[in-house]
């Protein structure tokens, strides 16, 4: 980017610089010897267009917009719309998680994200004695399309882009969604929204699985399938880095995990004959937005310039709709607190920022007191504000991708993808991800790297507010905490059984039948579920069908 003349009066410069720097290190020494990012990338003290010498603007920035993206899919980012923003929410039952979006709604948000609770996300009716305890607790409990209906009452779904949350079931949820819509004559082409519908990162990070990783795949893809066909505004799949950094990852595992995750899913999809150039364009990703303001900025452009580069290079796309990486942020639930909750404030707004100028799609804000309970009104409120301030009074939506040209971000741009690259041709050479996982190794990389981020809290090394440092003496019994009553899971199973005997069970009962043989068979499991799901066949239910031909997974255990 400049030339040899120039570049050597900057050397002479920085030898002059680095003379300052030794007589003021006598005098004042700096905080550590060894100053690295988060995720443990070295620091040096200052960066110079040294450091980018090699950076060819035209083949890895170029504009916003254009090839390989990295600084943003759309040309003029915000100055055009602002992300979407998207408050994750659900608890209790449909009636009280329908009054949460509805004021989401009156609130200025301007789409809607569904959690569910643990029992919907692995494929168990309220009623199901593993579901015991967990009725409600950490989203909300969908049993069938009763519920569904509910959820989503006198909320315009042709109108509204929903994400849900959801997994292994995702086809079901799926369903629900779409018949939802048809009762209230909203035809599924009219739908607009994600499923998650990211299993490979189960395995790895989270933990809500059914299925083995062979019929999970072809659940998958039969998705992608399905909503190229039918419901071309829907995002088939959110391809999710979120839970791997939540599991203690570094936001280089993060970016490496996820597109070789991503891999896998376009390998699986071309298998069975499906053109990348088309389901392509409809894949998503999920990033986590942590604390390293700098790393995390570089990490979002990172990421889109490297899958640009693989869906251009490995797999041959040549619609740019199908090579931009589009991507919905969250803010990181890991650095919550619950010692001076009032922190997390702070927090997130850094994290909210981070994830604007690194140029996310879309953002849920977590809420001050999730480190305690699920958020209340007032801390979802406060969280959505967050999103709101940045968007309107900082300034930084009004140019696009203001952080390019800093010698830093481009340096760690360029670090970050480097690294993530070694990480996928690792993969690549275990047998692609399946197979990594499978052999435990995306596990032991993410558990060596939490415990490490662990030790360096316990030893003072690294600093959290409130917890090693600055901590005061206060009473957590004085803060007002939503909770869920423990009679939700009883009046959620009378709400079931009343529903089962109202339906007609011989039409369940024959619907059910035909899932199975779509199973058994090779044919698109879609359609056969969501027959199902129209006659109020419950998620369990098909679940166990699907259960009784696929079997279930059992976790590989890597020490």
């Amino acid at each position: 980017m400049l030339d040899s003349k120039e570049l050597e009066q900057i050397r002479e410069q920085k030898q002059h610089y680095d003379e300052q720097v030794e007589k003021s290190i006598s005098k004042f020494p700096e905080r550590s010897e060894n100053f690295t990012t988060s995720g443990g990338i070295p620091l040096k003290r200052i960066y110079t267009p040294e450091d980018i010498q090699d950076e060819n603007y035209a083949v890895s920035l170029a504009f916003p917009g254009t090839y390989p993206y990295t600084r943003g899919v759309q040309p003029t980012m915000y100055r055009g719309r602002f992300w979407t923003m998207r408050q994750y929410a659900g608890f209790a039952t449909a009636e009280d998680s329908n009054k949460r979006y509805r004021y989401l709604l009156s609130q200025g948000t301007t789409g809607l994200s569904v959690a569910f609770d643990l029992p919907t996300q692995i494929g168990y009716d309220s009623d199901d004695p593993m579901a015991i305890g967990e009725c409600g607790k950490v989203g909300v409990a969908i049993d069938s399309l009763a519920d569904a209906e509910i959820l989503f009452n006198e909320i315009p779904l042709n109108k509204v882009s929903t994400s849900m949350t959801i997994n292994a079931p995702a086809s079901i949820l799926l369903s629900m969604y779409i018949a939802v819509a048809e009762k209230n004559g909203i035809s599924m082409d009219k739908l607009s929204g994600t499923i998650q519908n990211d299993i490979l990162k189960e395995y790895i990070a989270r933990g809500t699985y059914i299925f083995p990783p062979k019929p999970s795949m072809r659940l998958i893809t039969d998705i992608f399938d399905f909503c190229s066909r039918n419901i071309p505004k829907w995002n088939t799949i959110s391809i999710s880095g979120y839970h791997i950094r939540e599991a203690g990852s570094t936001a280089i595992q993060e970016v490496a995990f996820t597109l070789a995750d991503g891999i896998a899913y376009i390998e699986a999809a071309i298998k069975t004959g499906q053109d990348p150039n088309i389901f392509g364009k409809r894949l998503s990703f999920f990033f986590n937005s942590h604390n390293d303001f700098l790393e995390e900025i570089a990490k979002f452009r990172a990421a889109r310039r490297l899958w640009a580069k693989i869906m251009k290079e490995r797999f041959g796309v040549t619609d740019p709709k199908a090579q931009m990486l589009r991507f919905h942020t969250q803010t990181a639930g890991c650095t919550l607190t619950a010692q001076q909750a009032e922190n997390n404030i702070v927090r997130v707004a850094m994290q909210t920022m981070a994830a604007v100028c690194g140029g996310t799609q879309s953002l849920h804000t977590n809420s001050l007191d999730e480190a305690l309970a699920l958020p209340t009104d007032k801390s979802v409120r406060i969280a959505l504000r967050t999103q709101q301030i940045v968007a309107y009074e900082s300034g930084i939506t009004n140019v696009v991708d203001p952080f390019a040209g800093s010698y830093v971000i481009e340096k760690l741009t360029n670090e970050i993808e480097e690294a993530a690259v070694k990480y996928i041709n690792k993969i690549d050479e275990l047998g692609g991800m399946i197979s990594a996982i499978e052999q435990g190794y995306p596990q032991k990389q993410i558990q060596d790297s939490a415990y490490d981020y662990q030790k360096s809290i316990e030893s003072g090394e690294r600093i959290i507010v409130g917890v090693n440092k600055f901590q005061i003496d206060e009473d957590l019994r004085e803060r007002k905490l939503l909770k869920v009553d423990a009679s939700v899971g009883q009046n959620q199973i009378k709400k079931l059984h009343a529903m089962k005997e109202a339906r007609d069970n011989v039409a369940v009962k024959e619907k059910l039948s035909k899932v199975k043989e779509a199973a058994q068979g090779n044919e698109n499991l879609m359609p056969a579920i969501l027959d199902a799901v129209r006659v109020y066949a419950t998620e369990g239910e098909i679940c166990n069908v699907l259960r009784s031909v696929f079997g279930e997974y059992k976790e590989n255990v890597v020490l």
